[in-house]
């Protein structure tokens, strides 16, 4: 007498992606770059209306540095390079910075 054998599917176990690590863009504030310059780079950029960009740019001016948006790493990098090059290109110090949220 000879016994059958029954397989078993495999169980597949399922592992839920980790999300990806977010970045702050900062905007650090300088002496020499004109208001209005930065409130365009913010609104070429990262797609802010001229409100809100005048508040970020304020916010910036008062306390040294301000957070942008927050992004990805790449996305974040990517972006503070953009307005950084625009600023340079300009001929103006201007600087955006990135730093992993907390």
């Amino acid at each position: 007498m000879s016994e059958k054998v029954v397989l078993l599917p495999k169980t597949a176990t399922r592992s839920v992606p980790a999300r990806p690590a977010l970045h702050r863009v900062l905007l650090v504030n300088d002496d020499f770059t004109p208001r209005d310059f930065v409130v365009t780079v913010l609104g070429a950029v990262f797609r802010m209306g001229p409100e809100r960009a005048r508040g970020v740019m304020l916010t910036a001016h008062r306390r040294g540095c301000c957070v942008v948006a927050v992004f990805t790493r790449e996305v974040a990098e990517t972006k503070a390079g953009q307005a950084t090059a625009m600023g340079a290109r300009a001929g103006y110090p201007l600087r955006f910075t990135t730093e992993p949220e907390c």
